[in-house]
Parts: structure tokens; C-alpha cells; sequence
């Protein structure tokens, strides 16, 4: 991050199985040039927080000269990685969208089958929350109506039901956020 730049940058979202073994992942720097580079670092990464008891709340650890934010839920591990000099708290709210979104998009059962099931959606997902490094939008509703609307756009792998049931529970959740 160039010393003038004061947007915060992503520089990777990993989603790893209960091995440590890729599900879904996206990579926005060129810290790892190769795909060789990129496993070695899920590795470390893995190997780093697995021994750590990241359910009820996110985790931070650095690595690297990474800053990295991490939740488990079930058998999914989900990873949000920043330069040392990013901000915790942004990183945070990036991996409670990414959860948060992955979690309505599999309506809550959040599980390496569920997720590999629905793959596509998870990926476009990741690609509304960060573009090259920028942090888009970290907010679920907004993100998973954005994943429904490009999937009927394009005629995804998902069936209309079940796009319609991810999109009434996504207005479910908005409808409940604002009764709070």
C-alpha cells in the first residue's frame, strides 16, 4: 500500500475446510505470485489459527506481516487477510460480511457440502465484497441481493426457488435488522 493511499485493501479472503484444504478463495496482491505460493500460505495460515477456538467471535493473528481476521463455523474456517497497517476493525467488518452473506446465501447451513453445492454463489459473493484489493461492501443484505440479481442475470447454476428463497430471507433479515 503506497504511503499516500488511505483506502483500505484487501489481500486475501480465504475459505478453507476443517484440513485446511481450499473451498473458495480469492487472492488480490501479489504477495504470492504462484499458485505454489498461495497454498503454502493457506497452509501457514491454517496451521497458525487451527489450534485456536475462533466460533463465537473473529480472531485476529499476524503472519507474514499480515494482519489476519479469522472465524470457524462448522467444518469452514473463513480468513480475511490485510497489510500489518490496515485497519483491524475494517478487516473484522470484511470477514462479518463475507460470513454473514455466505451464511443467508446457504440459508445458515453453513457447512463445507453446502458450500461446495453452491460454489458459484459463494465466489460471486467474494467478488461483490472486494474488487483488486478495494473493499466494496461488507453489508449481507446488499451483497447477497447483488449475488441473486447476477445469477438471474446470467441463468446461474441455481434454480429460481431457490434464488427466490435466498432473496425472502435476505428481505426477512432486513425486514428484522430494522425492528431492532
Amino acid at each position: 500500500m503506497a504511503s499516500g493511499d488511505l483506502s483500505p485493501t484487501v489481500k486475501n479472503i480465504l475459505l478453507l475446510d476443517s484440513e485446511g484444504m481450499r473451498v473458495a478463495v480469492k487472492y488480490y496482491s501479489d504477495d504470492w505470485p504462484t499458485n505454489t505460493a498461495k497454498l503454502a500460505f493457506e497452509k501457514s495460515v491454517f496451521t497458525k489459527t487451527q489450534k485456536t477456538n475462533a466460533r463465537s467471535e473473529a480472531e485476529i493473528t499476524m503472519l507474514e506481516n499480515n494482519i489476519i481476521v479469522y472465524k470457524f463455523v462448522q467444518d469452514l474456517h473463513f480468513f480475511v487477510t490485510g497489510g500489518d497497517d490496515e485497519n483491524e476493525l475494517i478487516l473484522a467488518t470484511v470477514l462479518q460480511g463475507f460470513f454473514d452473506s455466505v451464511a443467508l446465501l446457504l440459508r445458515n447451513t453453513v457447512d463445507k457440502r453446502e458450500a461446495l453445492e453452491n460454489l458459484d454463489l459463494i465466489l460471486l459473493c467474494l467478488d461483490e465484497i472486494v474488487d483488486g484489493g478495494m473493499i466494496l461492501e461488507t453489508e449481507a443484505n446488499v451483497i447477497v441481493g447483488k449475488v441473486a440479481t447476477n445469477n438471474l442475470e446470467s441463468a446461474g447454476s441455481l434454480s429460481e426457488q431457490t434464488i427466490t428463497q435466498a432473496l425472502a430471507s435476505a428481505r426477512e433479515q432486513f425486514t428484522r435488522s430494522l425492528l431492532r
